[in-house]
Parts: structure tokens; sequence; C-alpha cells
């Protein structure tokens, strides 16, 4: 029988898979982005606040985005990960159009959590893919320029959303004229929605490269690939417990933890009336606790990879706390400018749009080439690009903030727009670094997961119901939500005491990978 034959590692299979995996991260957050330009007309059309709008951006979407992550992370380590992220494509694709149909808050909530699952397909196949496409040595670069989506689809989100929104809004006034009565922001996502499930076809073309081939590691095809993904499905589950010789003992902590999680969420239910968001949080806390406890018991060696890497735990705690930052930015950027400088959707969405576009994607590549150059300088260079971002992220985004000349805080607002992206391709390439070909797909389902839970659960929420607080104190809507948004900032000093951490640990780990892993009963040829 011959060998199957596999693309070359840099070649041109690899260089075609990584512009297409380029659109498809666009498209991914187009959808997710458009709904922070439509958030002034869909808060007015369905009554809401700005912290349900932050649930609707955020904690909607991330939760299930988080809980559909971890057996789709393991389906990309097991299957044709070019299968897996063409279906998620045509999903999330599909529930964005439908988000068009949305005439209550609960039925937007319900689509933007049938984004979240679609989209939770698509960075663990990505990831594996282009690890597995390119050397180790560019790993950063190359998971940069892929990350470079984030900010084109988002720019191209708010252009087309703002602008969707305005023509439709001036064609068809009196909705009840309008095809099918559907209103701007309705339409806007059925039209940005339906181009997705054609993208899906060319997606389906993408050759696979050889696993562990970028590193000369043998990783052996899985022959029951979605027998593993339902038992990474039980493992999100209590009954994941039951793979244990002897489940007494971590069943009791299971309980115990699901009590803590239950007590945590019920108090601040009560703090701040919103059970939905504390609901959907806390279910998102215990199906983390679950899948973490059961991974220990099916996979003893990847669960020490992961979770007994110091570094790995203190990247993906100190990173996702820098998304809290940009997300909520994200969300509520439109609204920011819209109530303190008086502009409208289509002048937003074009300056904003082009703004994000251009100076988030020269940021996040330029991360990924400076933290790859640093990297051959001091094992610890990437994580330097961290401490980069900090520095300028705070200052810059307080300016543009308080600025009252909106030309300048457009000026401050680019500065801040290329630092903070510079980290989104040195964090799964760290993350990946610290653990085995075969494990990186559900590396990067935890990676994602923290990001979505820290960062987009909590950020957008937070941020919106501090503005909420702000405004029934007396601060006018504008003033509100821009004090809203400085505070935010604060996170970041929870990155830096991570991010020191980090660079402590990885050193030693990142040098006794493959040692830690033959230790641990791991078989590497």
């Amino acid at each position: 029988m011959n060998e199957k034959k596999y693309p070359e590692v840099g070649g041109k299979s690899a260089k075609r898979a990584l512009i297409l995996l380029v659109i498809v991260y666009v498209f991914n957050f187009v959808d997710r982005q458009i709904l922070a330009v439509l958030a002034e007309d869909i808060k007015a059309d369905l009554g809401i606040s700005d912290s349900d709008l932050g649930f609707l951006f955020g904690t909607a979407f991330a939760v299930f985005y988080s809980i559909f992550g971890i057996p789709l992370g393991k389906l990309a380590d097991v299957w044709s990960r070019k299968n897996l992220l063409s279906i998620g494509l045509a999903t999330w694709s599909i529930m964005t159009a439908l988000s068009g149909t949305a005439k209550s808050f609960t039925a937007l909530s319900v689509y933007r959590i049938g984004v979240g699952i679609g989209e939770s397909s698509a960075s663990p196949a990505s990831y594996s893919i282009l690890s597995d496409y390119f050397s180790p040595k560019v790993r950063s670069t190359i998971l940069s320029i892929y990350s470079s989506g984030v900010y084109l689809g988002a720019g191209i989100g708010l252009f087309l959303g703002g602008w969707i929104l305005q023509l439709w809004t001036n064609a068809f006034p009196d909705p009840s004229i309008a095809p099918f009565g559907l209103k701007g922001w309705q339409a806007a996502f059925m039209i940005v929605g339906l181009p997705g499930v054609i993208l899906a076809f060319f997606t389906w073309g993408i050759v696979e490269p050889k696993r562990g081939g970028s590193e000369g590691i043998e990783t052996p095809e899985e022959k029951h690939p979605f027998k593993m993904m339902f038992k990474e499905f039980i493992g999100i589950s209590p009954f994941g417990i039951l793979y244990s010789d002897k489940p007494m003992k971590p069943l009791v902590i299971n309980i115990l933890l699901g009590s803590l999680i239950f007590l945590i969420c019920f108090q601040l239910t009560q703090i701040t009336g919103d059970l939905v968001q504390w609901t959907a949080f806390g279910l998102g806390a215990y199906i983390l606790t679950c899948w973490i406890q059961s991974l220990q018991i099916r996979e003893p060696v990847t669960f020490e990879m992961i979770f007994g890497s110091k570094a790995f735990i203190l990247s993906t705690i100190g990173f996702p706390f820098i998304s809290f930052v940009t997300y909520s930015m994200a969300a509520f950027g439109p609204a920011f400018y819209m109530r303190n400088h008086g502009i409208n959707e289509a002048e937003v969405a074009t300056i904003l749009g082009l703004m994000t576009a251009f100076f988030g994607t020269v940021g996040v590549i330029a991360g990924g080439v400076i933290g790859d150059k640093l990297r051959e300088k001091h094992i610890n260079g990437r994580l330097f690009v961290g401490f980069g971002v900090i520095v300028i992220a705070i200052p810059s985004g307080i300016a543009f903030l308080y600025e009252e000349n909106l030309y300048l805080s457009y000026f401050y607002y680019a500065f801040f727009q290329i630092a903070t992206p510079m980290w989104v391709g040195i964090a799964p390439a760290t993350a990946s670094d610290l653990v085995m070909p075969r494990m990186r797909g559900v590396a990067g389902a935890f990676y994602i997961l923290m990001v979505s839970m820290l960062g987009l659960a909590l950020g957008p929420y937070c941020v919106g119901k501090l503005s909420d607080i702000y405004f029934i104190n007396g601060l006018s809507e504008a003033e509100a939500l821009r004090n809203a948004l400085a505070s935010g900032l604060s996170v970041l000093s929870i990155t830096t005491l991570a991010l020191i951490g980090a660079c402590y640990y990885l050193p030693k780990e990142e040098k006794t990978r493959l040692e830690r892993a033959r230790r641990l009963g791991e078989e590497i040829n």
C-alpha cells in the first residue's frame, strides 16, 4: 500500500490554506462585530439597556462558543479539520442571517447563541491546520496573519453594518413598506450572513496537512473521531466523572465546586438583577469545571501537559484580560462616538470600520513579527510583546476617550488599535509551544474558552453594567459610557501580574516539553 502523500510544509497548499483561513476569520468577525454598529437601533427597537447589549454582544455568544469549543476542539484533533471548519462556517452564517428575523430580545439571544456554537469550530481547526502547515520558527507570524482576520472582519462588519443600516432606513423610512417588513438592523444581519454559506464550499477544498509534520512528530490517525468527540461532550457534563475507577472523590469535588459557582452567581444576580447574564456565565463556569475534571480522568497526559504548565495557565489568564478591554471597546466604541461626538451610523461605520481594519491588521501582524524576532534572542520574547501592549493601551485608551476634539480622538484611537491586537498571535503560539501536536486542538479550545469567558462574556457586560450604574447615578448616557470604558482598562493590572509569572516559568517548561511528555507516558517517535 502506498504511503499517503501530504502537501509540503510552507508550500503552495500552505499559502492557499492561509489565505482562505484569513477570509474565514474575516467572515467570523463580520458576523460577530456587526452587532456593535447596530446596537443603538436594536436598543431603541427592542427596549433594552446597555447591559443587555453587553449580554448580546458578549455572554450569549461567548458561553456557548466556549462550551462547544471544547468537544469541537477535540474533533479538530482527530477528524478532518477543513470539513469541521466548513460545517461551522455554514452554521454561523445561517444563524447570523436568522438574527434578522428577531423581533424580541429573547429571539436575538437565541440566534446569537447559534452564532457562537457555529464559530466555536473555526479557530481550533485553523490553529491546528496552520501549526502543521508552517514551521514553528514562523508560528507567531503565521498565526498573527491569520488573526488579522479579526480586525479586517471587525472593520468590515462596522462598515457594512452602518452603511446597510443607513441606506435601508433612507430607502424605507416606514418599515411597513420595506421588503418583508424588515427594519434596517434586521436587513443588515441578513445581507452579511448569507455569503458565508457560499464560502463554506471553498473551504471544503482545503488540503489537510500531516499532523505534526512541521515538527517531524508522527501522530497516528484516530479511527473513531466522532466517538472521541462524544466522549468530550460527556466530559463537559458531570457524567464525565463516571470514567473514573473511583468516582466518589471527584464527584464530591464537583458538587462542592458547582455549589460554590451557584452561590457566587446567585449573589451576583441579587446584586445586579441580571438573572440571564449570571445563569449563562455560571453554566459556562460549571461546564469548564466538569471538563477539566473529566480530562484529568480520560486523558491524564493531555491534562498534565496543559494544567501542569504554570506558564500555560498564567498566559491563558493574562492575555484574555486584554481581550476584556478590546471586546468592550469593540462592543461600545461606535456607541461611544455616536453619543459623545454626535456622529451618525454611516460616519462611525466608515471611520471606525476603516481604522479598525487597517490599524488593527497592522498591529496584529506587527505583534507576531516582533514576537518571533524577540523570541530568537530570548525565550520569553513573545511574552514581552504583552507588556508593550499594556504600556501603550492605557494612555492611548484614556486619551481617545476623554479628548474633546473628534479628530484628535481618532488619532489616539489609531494608536490604541495598533497596540491592543499585538498579542493576538502571540498567545496561541505560546500555547502551541507548550503541548504536543495531538493536543493542540484541545489546548487551543481551552485558550479560546478563557478568552471567551474572561474577555467576551465579562468585558462587554461589565462595561455595559457600569454604564447603566453611572447613568442611574446622574451622568448622561454619553458620560456614563465613557467612564465605564475607561474603568475597564483597570483589568490590565491582572494581565501584568500574570505575564510576569509566565515569564518566570516558561523557559524551563518549554525546554522540558518532550521530557515531561515522555515521563507522563506519551509515545514520541
